[in-house]
């Protein structure tokens, strides 16, 4: 006997089959439901929860086979067991090749049934427990960072994350916002289930609709299998939607109902299907100056921004660059063995952190990866970044350096000074006569300057 009631659903047009057995199964203690053709089969499991499928392979309408492909096209993962009156070894096999557990004749063998069922159930059960295991594995990537931002979002994702508030991640491209995104779903009671992403930029507007909700089949042209949507899909787990700012107002519509009413309706279709979906949203836009401009629903902006958290650019958080530049590379050595000898040294750290990480964390993900690639000798120094990336330096980033150092303002002016002064002369090759003339000054006063300030070539 099992633990708990397994629900089966017995799918043949014969009448007499169907109560049969589901009286057998019901004996043994199984919750079972009944369906009559390929189609109430594929709508019955988009709506509710089986174990397991028991499947007539002829019937009328959608045979069997092409009902279990249905499934398999639609992420469906439960056991499904193939029954036949006309069983050959051809049809088998097929039944096998499209995913079928088992293959069962025509009237089926009454211990035969029970041990595949049995068995079955048994081989689900560990595929989910196993499925449960991995997605509580520490497989992501942690938020590398000491910061005081980085802490506090640290913080505020341990608060949010056991509960059922959606959450808005806004800030620059490349800066975590879907790792944060990724975090909070693993750190949520929903873990087990899936995380489903959905990147509103990528898809085109006239598609993200049936990316969404799915749709029947026939709903429009090209429309010829029925669809399952990432609404859906992402039931008793978490849909993350990327790139919010960029969705239509037509898809925005129709998210809100979603979130008002926790149900959607395939395109095409006229029968909802009740969704229980945490909703995560991410943006690099201003989304109140998005509103304003009639871009993007307020209504919707109150809905998704229960929990706002805000990433920081690099630029603001300078001092966690080495730390990431470091975790990067302990990444790429245990993806790849030929970085396994590759380091920074202390002043290859400093020029990385120094830079202007327009692209955020994600380039400088990649310049780590390059900087290992070519690093001469296996050791990424200052000279090795600054030659292989070639990309300049902020040009504000030695004032930021000397307004966060130095609090008295006439050694700020002449810090300032010298760094403008040897810029220049580096310029114009240390030329006294050509950068007087150009800055506007005496050539007297550049040389008492370069004495004050104990400049040399």
């Amino acid at each position: 006997m099992p633990d708990h009631k397994a629900h089966i659903l017995v799918t043949d047009d014969e009448k007499a089959i169907r109560n049969t057995l589901k009286d057998i199964l019901e004996f043994e203690d199984y919750k079972v439901s009944t369906a009559e053709s390929g189609k109430e089969a594929l709508e019955f499991v988009s709506q509710k929860t089986v174990d397991l499928v028991l499947l007539d392979i002829k019937m009328q309408g959608m045979d069997g086979i092409e009902t279990l492909n249905k499934i398999r096209a639609n992420g469906h993962r439960f056991p499904v067991i193939m029954i036949s009156g006309h069983g050959t070894i051809e049809i088998a096999v097929e039944a096998a090749k499209k995913g079928a557990y088992d293959f069962l004749e025509k009237p089926p063998d009454l211990n035969r049934l029970l041990i595949a069922v049995r068995n079955a159930l048994s081989q689900n059960n560990l595929e989910k427990e196993y499925r449960q295991i991995k997605s509580r594995l520490p497989s992501l990537q942690p938020i590398v960072g000491e910061s005081e931002s980085i802490q506090k979002i640290k913080d505020l994702i341990d608060k949010v994350a056991p509960t059922r508030s959606r959450v808005l991640i806004t800030g620059d491209n490349g800066t975590g916002k879907e790792l944060v995104a990724k975090w909070i779903h693993e750190k949520s009671p929903r873990s087990g289930g899936p995380m489903v992403e959905v990147n509103c930029a990528a898809i085109p507007s006239e598609l993200l609709e049936s990316e969404l909700f799915g749709h029947e089949k026939g709903a429009f042209t090209g429309a010829t299998d029925q669809r399952i949507g990432k609404f859906e899909q992402a039931n008793e787990g978490t849909l993350f939607l990327d790139e919010i700012g960029d969705m239509g107002l037509d898809a925005q519509a129709k998210v809100l109902r979603a979130l008002q009413e926790s149900k959607i309706t395939r395109i095409g279709g006229n029968k909802s299907t009740q969704i229980d979906v945490r909703i995560l949203a991410a943006t690099n836009k201003d989304l109140e100056q998005e509103i304003a401009d009639g871009n993007f629903r307020e209504d919707l902006y109150h809905r998704i921004n229960v929990i706002p958290i805000k990433v920081p650019p690099l630029k603001d958080r300078r001092d966690d660059i080495p730390l990431i530049a470091k975790a990067c590379l302990n990444s790429l050595k245990e993806r790849d063995i030929s970085f396994s000898k590759v380091s920074f040294t202390e002043d290859g750290l400093e020029a990385l952190k120094k830079r202007d990480w327009s692209g955020n964390v994600r380039e400088l993900q990649n310049a780590v990866e390059r900087l290992g690639i070519l690093a001469p000798e296996n050791k990424i120094d200052q000279e090795t970044v600054n030659d292989i990336l070639s990309s300049k330096t902020t040009k504000t980033d030695k004032l930021d350096e000397l307004a966060d150092d130095i609090s008295d303002f006439q050694d700020f002016k002449e810090q300032a000074e010298k760094i403008f002064l040897i810029k220049r002369l580096e310029k114009n090759d240390w030329n006294i006569s050509k950068t007087a003339e150009e800055i506007g000054i005496q050539r007297s006063h550049i040389y008492n300057k370069m004495n004050k300030y104990n400049i040399e070539r």
